[in-house]
């Protein structure tokens, strides 16, 4: 009921925990999995990256911090929560390696998307076989942040027109185009790159939206599997 009358996926936000293991229990069933085949972290805005296997014991990866999980094993999840943050799933076409990506503003700063990006190569992968979805995320209309919070992410993407006034009074950010140029930046090009759509403040009826609703809302879990090895 309340906030979280549809789907929430996160245990720690005050919803009863039988609804929210169901719930997870259902996504991971459409992931063709069990609920302890679904991995995240303990996602602090920073920079902190974890790779992932069947010998990662899920529980403790659930008390260590980390906005990055990265995976080469299939029959696991790496998993994000959002609800106005950028999540972004990476996938190798060619070795099937992947990353799931959680980048709010202080993310986007700290570097998560490039150092994730840099791990998946330690791990074998090459840019031009890389290519990442951008999920329903707060967008710039609705996305008002101080003067300060603009220049700092201004200048970790000093290209682009990141922040916008666009008729405000307050600059406003675009944390797509800061994630797209990161992107590009580890060596994606534009066609590697799909923005999903959806703003998670505009539109309450599809998604959870912590500035629009406060602490007490659901959560987005956002996975995404290793490609399995094939059996002849």
């Amino acid at each position: 009921m309340g906030p979280f009358a549809t789907l929430n996926l996160s245990n720690s936000v005050g919803d009863v925990p039988t609804s929210v293991a169901e719930n997870l229990a259902r996504a991971a069933k459409w992931l063709e999995l069990d609920g302890s085949q679904l991995y995240w972290a303990n996602q602090v805005h920073g920079c902190e990256v974890h790779v992932v296997g069947h010998d990662t014991p899920v529980d403790t990866l659930r008390t260590l911090s980390g906005d990055s999980l990265l995976a080469s094993q299939g029959d696991l999840a790496c998993c994000v929560r959002t609800a106005d943050c950028v999540p972004i799933l990476v996938a190798d076409r060619e070795r099937g390696c992947v990353a799931a990506i959680h980048a709010g503003w202080r993310g986007i700063v700290a570097g998560i998307v490039p150092q994730s990006l840099l791990r998946l190569c330690e791990l074998g992968s090459i840019p031009e076989n890389l290519i990442a979805a951008i999920g329903p995320h707060i967008r710039v209309g609705a996305f008002e942040v101080s003067n300060e919070v603009g220049q700092m992410i201004g200048r970790v993407t000093p290209n682009l027109a990141i922040i916008r006034y666009d008729r405000c009074e307050r600059p406003h950010g675009a944390l797509v185009e800061s994630v797209r140029e990161q992107l590009r930046g580890a060596g994606l090009g534009d066609a590697q790159i799909d923005d999903v759509g959806g703003c998670t403040f505009d539109e309450p009826e599809r998604f959870f939206s912590y500035r629009r609703e406060g602490p007490a809302t659901g959560r987005h879990l956002h996975g995404i599997m290793p490609r399995r090895t094939r059996t002849k």
